[in-house]
């Protein structure tokens, strides 16, 4: 291993709490494995758990407040406003087959 790589504990970890923070399908079950085989501590990977649900959460929430305070303000506007929107004002266009996503 040269002076810069990093141990494959310490990539097993980052990839654990990248796999979680993403709501990866496979949450890191892989990298549990590995780092049971590399000798970290139980507590160790239940910090990193942790760690990464909590940023994972809070990016949530965070998007869910922006998204909020958006449909808040296009509702305000919409009310102001009053009047159909058209096809030049749709918020999203039809799939290539023509089906709708709103």
């Amino acid at each position: 291993m040269t002076d810069s790589a990093l141990h494959p504990s310490i990539v097993a970890l980052v990839s654990l709490a990248a796999n979680i923070a993403a709501n990866h399908p496979k949450q890191g079950l892989c990298q549990v494995d590995k780092l049971k085989q590399y000798g970290v501590a139980q507590a160790q990977i239940d910090a990193v758990v942790e760690i990464a649900r909590h940023i994972r959460d809070e990016a949530a929430q965070s998007l869910d407040a922006s998204f909020d305070e958006a449909r808040r303000k296009a509702h305000a506007t919409s009310m102001l406003a009053s009047i159909a929107v058209g096809e030049a004002g749709a918020c999203c266009t039809p799939t290539a087959s023509g089906k709708s996503c709103c």
